[in-house]
């Protein structure tokens, strides 16, 4: 195998970057310190997330790879859920320094697919590298055939990602508008509450493509422009 590129590797492209320091932790805190010492290396050797969609789940994953690598450490995240993947895309992954597998539970019951996550784990674990799991429900409620790659999944501690609470959700407008030099003013805000869906990944997207339309406007963001993208969402 040719030696493995310090840059984070995907099978497919990301809309965009994220980053631990723009997921606002909520009621989630614990599970992002987790997240950021893992990142290091100085956490623990395994991290499991559930959750429901729109906690946060892949967001945290892929963020957590990125933060590996502005630490000069090798990750990969794998989006199991992604059609055409094959077990042997785990082959010699114990290289890297942090693994994260997104959901997990798209390939429970699949033979070939839950003995490589085992021989991942143990080969993980054997060469002292970082291991960030995620999936709808927690290790003992996955439909797994086998006791004993259930029972790794189980050897880390394990975070059930909370949905954030309206208030949450408005905070985390205004934070990462301003770190983008935009100003919501209450009524944009509301207005985004009201007519947007409020899971952080989808706040976060349109926060972006706000910023893109007011560059290319040379104006901040108003409730018709943000109206405007509204509709133009796919």
């Amino acid at each position: 195998m040719t030696q493995p590129s310090p840059q984070l590797h995907l099978p497919v492209a990301l809309a965009r970057e994220p980053t631990l320091t723009e997921y606002l932790p909520g009621p989630n805190a614990e599970a992002v310190a987790a997240i950021a010492a893992l990142s290091s290396t100085a956490g623990e050797p395994l991290v499991f997330l559930h959750g429901a969609s729109g906690t946060g789940k892949t967001h945290l994953l892929q963020a957590a790879c990125l933060e590996a690598s502005a630490h000069r450490l090798q990750a990969h995240y794998l989006p199991l859920k992604t059609p055409g993947l094959a077990p042997s895309l785990l082959d010699d992954l114990e290289q890297l320094d942090l693994i994260a597998i997104d959901d997990i539970d798209a390939v429970t019951r699949d033979g070939d697919w839950e003995q490589a996550l085992f021989d991942l784990y143990n080969r993980l674990r054997e060469h002292g590298r970082q291991l960030l799991v995620a999936a709808r429900q927690p290790p003992e409620r996955l439909t797994l055939d086998r006791a004993d790659l259930r029972s790794r999944l189980q050897w880390g501690p394990c975070y059930r990602l909370l949905a954030l609470t309206d208030r949450d959700c408005e905070q985390l407008l205004s934070t990462s508008a301003a770190q983008r030099g935009l100003r919501l003013g209450p009524a944009l805000v509301r207005y985004i509450m009201h007519y947007h869906a409020r899971d952080p990944e989808s706040l976060l997207t349109l926060i972006e493509r706000i910023d893109a339309a007011s560059l290319r406007e040379q104006r901040q963001p108003t409730i018709p422009m943000v109206r405007r993208l509204l509709r133009e969402e796919p």
